[in-house]
């Protein structure tokens, strides 16, 4: 679980873009293992409206190429780890944190190999971002997450990288969590 820290501008959103295939890099090439899962989940969590949540991740599964046979016991997974009671409920009209693990649950449900979260502490109360912490200390998939929550990246990252110009190589690279990263910045 890396956690990706570093000042506005510095390119972290557009870096999750480009690993997401939404953006081209202006140089150089994005290289992936043939068969790796990756999926994005923005820091604003839209959905059009009469949409139902049920509609948005049965949209994911036939996005995944999941097999239809497969689509209600996955359905029944992600409503037990997201806390979704109602599959019929319409998406727009949930709350910021609810549309924000909509957009989670919408990745989860595909079973990816790497999740990519831009800023998913937003909009989420207390519970919501400790109902997140659990569920990605959990997750059997890899993530990437930039946030700006320093406690939020004290309890899920298990490595720490800063994106800014003052690196030689524009990035700085610990193994552990915020405060780790903190002691080896300062030495």
């Amino acid at each position: 679980r890396l956690g990706l820290i570093g000042p506005n501008g510095s390119g972290k959103s557009t870096l999750l873009q480009i690993m997401a295939g939404r953006l081209e890099p202006d140089t150089g090439e994005m290289v992936i293992r043939g068969g790796t899962k990756l999926v994005y989940v923005p820091q604003d969590s839209q959905f059009a409206p009469g949409e139902s949540i049920r509609s948005v991740l049965r949209r994911a599964l036939a996005t995944a190429k999941i097999p239809e046979s497969e689509w209600q016991a996955r359905e029944s997974e992600t409503m037990g780890r997201t806390g979704f009671k109602d599959l019929d409920a319409e998406a727009a009209t949930l709350s910021g944190g609810w549309r924000k693990r909509l957009s989670i649950a919408e990745a989860f449900v595909q079973h990816p190999d790497v999740v990519l979260l831009d800023e998913p502490t937003n909009h989420l109360d207390l519970a919501g971002i400790e109902w997140l912490e659990k569920f990605l200390l959990g997750a059997p998939f890899a993530c990437v997450v930039i946030s700006h929550d320093r406690y939020f990246l004290e309890n899920v990252p298990t490595r720490m990288a800063e994106l800014n110009r003052v690196y030689p190589d524009g990035l700085y690279y610990v193994d552990g969590n915020y405060s780790a990263f903190l002691e080896k910045k300062a030495e």
